[in-house]
């Protein structure tokens, strides 16, 4: 397994003295570490379309082996390096373990053939990881290719009388996301777009999660 080591450092709001670098590291937690993967991120889209390589993707905090916050003097941090840092723990589980063990049954159950991998599965992965990085021209027409994916796979489906009322939904919401992705086609969406992409991709992860339910 490959493993890499980041630093992101922020240069916007400098600290006045040891105290104040204290007082912040102190309260620095997952949120300033969220927005240090956010850069992250940008910088590894930014590359993945610089150098057309489609198996370069973006990083989630559950892939950090470990993660620090920490301060120091411009020539410390330039090579990795801290005057004082602290490791975030990540968040405890506490999920039952009959949820924990679900993926890995759902997981089998693909690799061995008897539960389908939709088109729309995937398209909606990438319209999810679109939409929250940002990119929201490029999750408006992720999301309608999804969407029209899903409304043809998902009737096709054993349980899909039980994801009726879904489906009806969702082709209440195509309208818009058709008029969402031909406004991202011109340029950025405004904020009635935006609404229309997130609350239909919401709708559409809450379907396919409903599929998972129903079929076991």
């Amino acid at each position: 397994m490959t493993t890499g080591r980041v630093t992101v450092i922020d240069v916007s709001d400098e600290l006045a003295d040891e105290g104040a670098a204290r007082a912040w590291l102190d309260e620095a937690g997952e949120e300033d570490l969220a927005a240090a993967l956010a850069v992250v991120n940008r910088a590894l889209h930014a590359f993945r379309i610089v150098t057309t390589d489609p198996y370069l993707h973006e990083v989630s905090r559950g892939q950090a082996l470990v993660a620090r916050v920490g301060y120091g003097e411009g020539d410390e941090v330039a090579h990795g390096r801290w005057s004082d840092a602290r490791e975030l723990a990540p968040a405890q589980d506490h999920r039952r373990r009959s949820a924990i063990l679900q993926p890995q049954a759902r997981l089998a159950a693909a690799l061995g053939g008897r539960q389908p991998i939709l088109a729309c599965q995937e398209l909606t992965l990438r319209a999810r990881a679109d939409a929250d990085h940002g990119r929201d021209r490029e999750a408006a027409l992720q999301l309608l290719v999804a969407l029209d994916a899903a409304l043809a796979e998902l009737p096709l489906d054993p349980h899909a009388d039980a994801l009726a009322d879904r489906l009806a939904e969702l082709r209440g919401r195509r309208e818009a996301v058709v008029a969402a992705a031909q406004a991202a086609l011109a340029g950025p969406l405004d904020e009635a777009g935006r609404a229309a992409v997130l609350d239909t991709l919401a709708r559409l992860e809450a379907a396919l999660r409903a599929r998972a339910a129903v079929s076991g």
